[in-house]
């Protein structure tokens, strides 16, 4: 227990010092280990790790999946579907920043990045809202808030390392995410009526515009329409594994840009080598997250906290209430896949010991770290935000996120509460 506890310290202190995350969990992981059993079993523990890593077929679905959104991104996609939801939304009050969230929820679908769809539509969605007269706190809170929901409307990235972690369906865990990530949408929709009833002259109302526009609007999007009903419906009737849906996604948003004409043949080819150097790294820190798991449960760690809890006759709301607090405060200090790979092969023990869902857990896992993103001091959806606009400040992105942050917590409650709100669909899988 003590190995593992200044293996921590030496991690976090690693971080600090701005080593990447996957080299500094690879460095902690190989020298605790070395340290406390010896070299050549530490050195075959991380060797084993980096092949079970790059051997995983489940994995697949990450470079795909990426390369579907880095495609979609590529077609100018993002900025038709924000003139789709602004011809249906924008002549409400807050319309633009309703437009701003429910595109932020379309872009994730075929995306999976919570900074990529964040940085997307910052560039579209603030000049829009500027001309305007939009207060900078609501344009800035919407487009970070709405841009958490890339890692929770599937296709996921964290979903998808959740998965491997824990050897969850990840099929059913994309599913499970559905109806919480369209309680989001719901709940972001709630905290822009808030603000501009207190605020009337902090979201203008748009132009009306005719039916028939709206209507045609929806035909500038329907590639990612199409795309999120064969992806998410062809893995929920049977029809794909996520591995086989991923592609299918990656081929469709292929066609997406070749008939269009959005990009050259060597734009394209720039859009692979990107995609690769994206996927090495999420793959490149998952390597690191084996290698220090492995000393975690070297150190018996896990077992320990496991021994000690169950000892102690801990109930299970109280245990899960502990484990939420710890992921809002690591989120105020870490990035949101620095928190899953670091506590996950620490809680999932708990959660296994509890007979916790495993699926609703993970679920609630990626909504707590929707809401670490835009929680300071850190909230990583938040800097992305400062850098690509900058003449945005830290503080007003700060108070533009508070209404967002209440009405997330709101939800993580509901979810608590009501399991069935998460596992319903997953049970009706084929």
């Amino acid at each position: 227990m003590f190995e593992s506890i200044i293996g921590f310290a030496g991690l976090l202190g690693l971080i600090f010092l701005r080593v990447p995350v996957a080299f500094a969990m690879m460095i902690v992981g190989v020298v605790g280990f070395g340290l406390t059993v010896g070299w050549k079993p530490s050195l075959i523990s991380a060797a084993q790790a980096a092949v079970h890593s790059t051997q995983e077929y489940s994995l697949l679905v990450i470079p795909l999946f990426l390369l579907m959104g880095n495609l979609i991104s590529r077609a100018g996609l993002s900025a038709r579907l924000y003139d789709a939801s602004n011809a249906w939304l924008g002549h409400r009050r807050g319309g633009l920043a309703r437009a701003t969230i429910v595109s932020c929820a379309g872009f994730s679908a075929v995306c999976g990045s919570s900074l990529a769809t964040t940085a997307t539509m910052a560039r579209i969605a603030v000049p829009e809202m500027n001309r305007l007269g939009y207060s900078r706190e609501l344009a800035a809170g919407s487009i970070a808030a709405g841009g958490t929901l890339g890692i929770l409307i599937p296709p996921s990235v964290i979903m998808v390392m959740y998965g491997v972690l824990t050897q969850t369906d990840i099929a059913a865990l994309f599913i499970a995410g559905v109806i919480p990530g369209l309680l989001g949408i719901l709940f972001y929709n709630l905290a822009v009526t808030i603000v501009t009833r207190l605020k009337p002259d902090s979201g203008p109302a748009g132009m009306h515009v005719e039916w028939g526009e709206k209507w045609r609007s929806l035909l500038g999007v329907w590639e990612i329409l199409l795309l999120f009903i064969l992806v998410i419906g062809g893995i929920y009737v049977g029809l794909f594994t996520p591995n086989e849906a991923a592609g299918v996604g990656a081929f469709g948003a292929l066609l997406s840009v070749v008939f269009r004409r959005t990009a050259t043949l060597w734009e394209i080819i720039d859009v692979f080598y990107e995609t690769a150097i994206l996927s090495a790294a999420l793959v490149t820190v998952l390597i690191g997250a084996f290698v220090f798991s492995s000393f975690l449960n070297m150190t018996g760690m896990p077992r320990e906290i496991g021994a000690f809890v169950s000892g102690n006759g801990f109930p299970a709301w109280a245990v899960m209430a502990l484990i939420i607090v710890a992921y809002v405060l690591l989120g105020m200090v870490l990035d949101s896949i620095s928190m899953i790979l670091l506590t996950i092969p620490v809680f999932f023990p708990l959660v296994q010991f509890y007979g916790f869902d495993p699926i609703w857990f993970g679920i609630i896992v990626v909504v707590v770290t929707e809401i670490s993103l835009i929680t300071p001091p850190v909230g990583m959806n938040i800097f992305v935000l400062a850098n690509v606009v900058p003449d945005l400040r830290i503080g007003t992105i700060y108070r533009g996120v508070i209404p967002f942050v209440l009405v997330d917590l709101l939800r993580l409650a509901l979810l608590l509460a009501f399991p069935a709100i998460s596992l319903t669909l997953p049970a009706m899988m084929n």
